[in-house]
């Protein structure tokens, strides 16, 4: 057993006895974040060379999916093992296979290998975002979390506004294959850090691992996603190739909710979502992800190609929408910890992003740069709400046992969300787009957008003065279409957080310690609300 002494005592101020070394593990925590959030801006800016180097652009879409299906199809597990036989161990291991897959994919010699290895490398990155919050669960109690809030807003925002920009750089300078060894020296002071420095109990379970419930789990997910990317873009909506995936993810998932209630061990106990509040934060959590990842999709289109704004930029072109994420973040996890109220912020952050996602969906080819951003300004301060708080009462609402699957299961339905609202958002607005474009080009313009509705600055500049009039119309209108639907969506959340019922958090100062010391809810009883 690991020598406790050292250990933070969880629920229990551990910051004040090792305030030093809880906050290199922070640093460390963060470090790792940002790998598992910066990979996807830092490829995307890659991939036009990487493609005239590796060849292959009929699987270019495969290099992010190979990534997203197995971070999204690993997350359960991880945070499962983590509960089952301790987070440090389990962490670590996510870290290595996360450098492993960067390196292997650095060293990839054609298209193939590379879809590989990033499998690899987002096998790993499913941990790295479990561990991450699962960890600062266990380390800082749920009333003092919301110091931190603003750290993990900034990594996301930082992550965002970067990525493009590093990406960019990193490929004119030093090529391609440092876009992924640029993670290994990140990872390895990340290692380092955690490795010395995170005292946590040992675990050892004697519970096997729940084998066929992962393997269901892993097999809707990946029906789920697959359904998601591949719909109207590879094949039609109403295609047999998209049914029969719709079938056998429904299938599996129905297979995989009767088999937990079954299973010795599940990967995911279906207890937890006796929580009124952490049911209500996986919806809210699943909103979130629509939403945020849909425009951040969108918003750089339109900028580009109606406001004529540089590409090389598009990073910077979401800093008013992600600077109010991370001030309102701050500001909310600062409010929480001094007064441990917290369900103003899912209502209020839910109001503010039907607001500003509805002024989104008003703007034209005649709003100016000023207009928009006050706009994208308004859902940043919405978002900024929601991202951390959800993550903060779920955690909350179950016991300390559960916290690796409780962090691990939010995690999922965010990603998931951001899976659905980059499909549905982008269909809606492929639709409107070529629509608008047959409207106003006749066939010229179903030409242009035949085989793509989102065009770069380049091409845009090609057109006739005829076609590209069109198309700045045409991407107005399908931001509008995008947008509203995203508006009506997160009026989900809004009813999600109204029924948010406000449990004390655990930790909570003075008071609530002596609380704790009678009761010991952050050790021994569940913090579960009446449904």
């Amino acid at each position: 057993m690991a020598d406790t002494t050292d250990t933070p005592a969880v629920g229990a101020g551990s910051g004040e006895k090792q305030p030093k070394s809880v906050r290199v593990v922070l640093l460390a925590l963060m470090i790792a974040m940002m790998l598992a959030m910066l990979d996807n801006m830092i490829i995307g800016t890659a991939m036009p060379t990487i493609i005239g180097e590796l060849g292959g652009l009929e699987h270019l879409s495969w290099v992010v999916t190979a990534y997203t299906l197995a971070t999204a199809a690993s997350t359960p597990l991880w945070g499962k093992l983590g509960d089952m036989y301790g987070r440090k161990g389990t962490f670590m291991t996510s870290i290595v296979i996360f450098l492993i897959g960067s390196a292997l994919s650095g060293m990839a010699q054609n298209m193939g290998e590379l879809i590989g290895f990033r499998a690899v490398q987002g096998l790993g990155a499913g941990g790295l975002m479990v561990g991450v919050m699962a960890i600062i669960g266990d380390l800082i109690p749920p009333r003092e979390r919301g110091k931190y809030q603003g750290m993990m807003a900034g990594v996301m925002a930082l992550a965002m506004i970067g990525g493009p920009l590093v990406g960019g750089t990193i490929t004119d300078h030093w090529g391609w294959r440092w876009a992924f060894y640029i993670n290994l020296p990140l990872g390895v002071v990340a290692l380092a850090a955690v490795s010395v420095v995170l005292h946590l109990p040992k675990k050892r379970s004697e519970a096997r691992i729940d084998y066929l419930g992962a393997a269901l789990l892993t097999i809707g997910i990946t029906a789920i996603v697959l359904v998601t990317t591949w719909g109207g873009t590879e094949y039609a909506w109403s295609s047999a190739r998209i049914m029969e995936l719709i079938g056998i993810g429904v299938a599996a998932l129905v297979g995989f909710v009767f088999w937990q209630t079954k299973a010795a061990e599940p990967i995911v106990p279906l207890h937890i979502f006796r929580s009124r509040n952490f049911t209500l934060m996986s919806v809210i959590g699943f909103i979130t992800g629509f939403v945020m990842f849909g425009a951040t999709l969108f918003l750089p289109l339109y900028q580009q190609s109606v406001q004529g704004a540089s590409a090389t930029n598009s990073g910077l072109l979401l800093l008013p929408m992600l600077g109010a994420m991370l001030v309102t973040s701050m500001v909310a996890g600062r409010i929480t910890t001094n007064t441990g109220k917290y369900k103003v912020f899912p209502i209020l952050g839910s109001v503010l992003m039907i607001v500003g996602l509805y002024l989104l969906s008003t703007m034209d080819t005649g709003t100016s740069r000023l207009t928009s951003g006050v706009f994208m300004a308004v859902v940043g301060l919405g978002m900024g709400c929601l991202m951390q708080i959800t993550m903060l009462v779920a955690q909350n609402s179950v016991e300390m046992k559960d916290m690796g699957v409780a962090s691990s299961s939010t995690t999922l339905f965010r990603t998931l969300g951001s899976s659905f609202g980059v499909a549905i958002m982008g269909a809606l607005f492929n639709s409107r787009v070529q629509d608008v474009m047959a409207e106003r080009a006749g066939a010229l313009g179903s030409k242009v957008t035949e085989q793509s509705a989102q065009l770069d600055k380049a091409s845009l500049a090609k057109l006739p003065v005829l076609a590209r009039e069109a198309y700045q119309h045409a991407v107005s209108a399908g931001i509008h279409s995008a947008f509203l639907l995203g508006a009506v969506v997160a009026v989900v959340a809004l009813a999600a957080a109204v029924f948010v019922t406000e449990v004390p958090l655990r930790g909570a100062g003075p008071k609530a310690s002596d609380d704790d010391k009678a009761d010991g809810p952050a050790a021994q009883t569940p913090v579960v609300e009446a449904v």
